[in-house]
């Protein structure tokens, strides 16, 4: 079974990759690209490059103007992926949530489920989204889901315990349409545990070939790679002891991540999309930023995978995409779960939709467990 795979919101490819690329044990099972919307034009031709077997399929527009008629005509879908933007739900940000201005356009996904109607669907947000607006937010987005027809399983992956090289942690709403007969269940991440990258292993094995794309290093100037010699791996410009006249003299900020270098005995630290000077993810032993080419393997793209457009453009694509191992092995259980094919599985991990005021706001008893899993008990929020 093809399922054609919509996304809005598509960045440069690291959901639409890792689909395409997801395979199981039944190879008439598979995911096979639709269509595409984001609204750069570097992210789109990333994109339609890597991708995309037609330029014609990636439309290149602000959502708010996207005409949903016009995507149908392209192709009709059977899933739907969305990583709506996390601006305002980010932890990084001011988090102003709903209130913002990118809050509001996830529901530019819920208006495509309505539309398509897909079969299922994969919503991708930060875990900062959980705490937004009191929490109510998330609730109101994992509500409207489900009114729209959908069972929802939302967890927070921690993509390190898959295998990704990097500590990073993102909310995955998987919904299946409430006519289907099955359940989708939480990958475990024990097959993984024998099986953890570090970041030096990650960026040095196999080594990056020398005609690599996106390879291009930064210019690194001379207070920058002094304040570096004085921070060890795993240290930042706050924690190292770096002398008076090289520290930061930035009031009441003491970010983490400002000049922070990786340890080589660990996945990578989170890796952003955007910045100023000291966030761009330093190596651990040599005094310099990473390369892009280094930054897309923490984020598991292969080295084929060209991005296109200046340096600081490529270098926020990959900040923003999703780590394509980490997503095919969820775009994988998904497959598994529609082929019937059992696979180790693990609970949800969001204790907080248990709260007396979400409780409120579905307006559901407690002897409800119908929300998340009718079928398994375990899995509602009763």
């Amino acid at each position: 079974m093809e399922f054609r795979l919509g996304e809005l919101f598509c960045g440069p490819g690291g959901i639409g990759y890792a689909a395409i690329t997801a395979k199981i044990t039944n190879p008439e099972y598979k995911i096979i690209h639709a269509w595409a919307n984001d609204y750069d034009k570097d992210t789109c031709e990333t994109f339609t490059q890597n991708v995309a077997d037609d330029e014609k399929t990636v439309i290149c527009k602000d959502i708010r103007k996207l005409d949903y008629n016009a995507l149908q005509k392209i192709s009709d879908i059977d899933a739907l992926a969305f990583g709506f933007p996390c601006n305002d739900f980010s932890v990084v940000g001011e988090q102003k949530g709903m209130d913002g201005v990118y809050g509001p356009l996830y529901y530019y996904g819920i208006k495509a489920l309505k539309k398509f109607k897909p079969v299922w669907f994969l919503a991708e947000n930060v875990g900062g989204l959980r705490n937004s607006n009191d929490g109510t937010a998330f609730s109101k987005i994992l509500k409207e889901m489900y009114d729209t027809g959908y069972s929802v399983y939302p967890h927070l992956y921690k993509f390190e315990e898959y295998g990704v090289p990097q500590a990073r942690h993102r909310i995955i709403i998987i919904g299946i349409r409430k006519d289907q007969n099955v359940v989708y269940k939480v990958p475990s991440t024990k097959p993984y545990e024998t099986k953890k990258r570090t970041c030096k292993d990650a960026i040095e094995n196999p080594p990056i070939p020398k005609d690599a794309k996106n390879n291009e290093l930064t210019k690194q100037s001379k207070d920058v790679i002094k304040r570096l010699q004085y921070i060890k791996a795993g240290e930042n410009a706050f924690t190292a002891k770096i002398p008076e006249e090289l520290q930061l003299n930035i009031a009441g900020v003491k970010i983490s991540q400002i000049y922070r270098r990786l340890d080589p005995n660990k996945p990578a630290y989170t890796i952003t999309g955007s910045g100023g000077g000291g966030t761009h993810v330093y190596h651990w032993s040599e005094d310099r930023a990473l390369t892009n080419r280094e930054r897309a393997r923490l984020q598991t793209f292969p080295d084929e995978f060209e991005f296109i457009g200046s340096k600081e453009s490529v270098r926020k694509q990959i900040g923003m995409a999703v780590p394509v191992d980490g997503v095919r092995i969820i775009f994988e259980a998904v497959l598994n779960t529609f082929a019937g094919i059992e696979y180790d599985s693990e609970k949800y991990n969001f204790q907080p939709l248990i709260q007396e005021t979400q409780r409120e706001l579905y307006n559901l008893e407690n002897s409800e467990a119908a929300y998340f899993l009718e079928k398994e008990p375990e899995y509602s929020i009763a």
